[in-house]
């Protein structure tokens, strides 16, 4: 008899009706992905933070932005982050990626560039035992590998395969210059993350042929689940995301 893992919500306004049976899948990794500014930070600030309202432990892994400045970007949307962090819910910690860069170059001389070796993915705190890992982002540590392609792959599966045997629920943020998965040619650097990942939920700027500009968003793939496969209208408000899961995008535009 197969039991169904138990489901996590994210309790983002409209998002979870895009999911018929319950919810995300614990245990699965998640890339969140789209152009500059359609919200894919804080659809993760707020999901983490709507997580931490759950019971559950989160690690916020920032490749880009430090610490202070992300609390005070949850703050201007209300999110209250300081009681979760002294409650021993929320871990909030900027990493280098030139560091995992590094490290990994190191192991595969030390292993005489043996590629079947074991690499430590995350820099998790011993201390620190998460339900969910939000990475923000993969386009960073893929930066930090630039030209060695190979070695980001490596670096890639060994991720997953670290978040997979822990159980641990990840959203992963990748910024990507045009929809990948809708016919353009640009090729994202790292695209077989893609094929490892469980979910991709796509976030979307909308510009309209009379000028005007919106964001949808998709849930694009998501193994395990039941999902509602439509690009629906999304909005950034004074409190986070808001998701119309039954407004589909009408009439001509372009998503970007």
């Amino acid at each position: 008899m197969v039991i169904d893992p138990p489901k996590f919500k994210t309790l983002i306004p409209g998002f979870d009706e895009l999911i018929r049976n319950g919810g995300i899948p614990e245990g699965s990794s998640i890339l969140v992905e789209g152009g500059p500014g359609s919200g894919k930070t804080i659809f993760c600030i707020q999901l983490a933070y709507n997580a931490c309202k759950q019971g559950k432990k989160v690690l916020f892994m920032s490749f880009e932005e430090p610490e202070e400045r992300l609390r005070s970007h949850m703050k201007n949307f209300g999110f209250d982050t300081e009681k979760y962090e002294k409650k021993g819910l929320l871990l909030i910690k900027r990493f280098n990626a030139l560091d995992i860069a590094r490290s990994v170059e190191a192991l595969l001389s030390e292993a005489k560039r043996e590629l079947l070796i074991e690499i430590q993915p995350v820099l998790i705190p011993k201390s620190f035992d998460p339900d969910i890992v939000c990475i923000d982002s993969l386009s960073a540590i893929a930066s930090a590998f630039s030209g060695e392609e190979s070695r980001f792959r490596i670096y890639m599966e060994q991720l997953f395969r670290y978040l997979e045997s822990h159980k641990i629920t990840s959203f992963l943020v990748r910024e990507t210059a045009n929809p990948t998965h809708i016919g353009a040619v640009y090729v994202e650097h790292g695209e077989a993350v893609s094929f490892l990942a469980d979910g991709i939920i796509c976030l979307y700027n909308v510009i309209y042929k009379n000028g005007e500009r919106g964001r949808a968003l998709e849930i694009l793939k998501l193994r395990g689940a039941d999902i509602i496969t439509k690009i629906v209208k999304m909005d950034i408000t004074r409190r986070g995301l808001k998701v119309y899961p039954h407004i589909t995008l009408k009439g001509e535009y372009k998503l970007t």
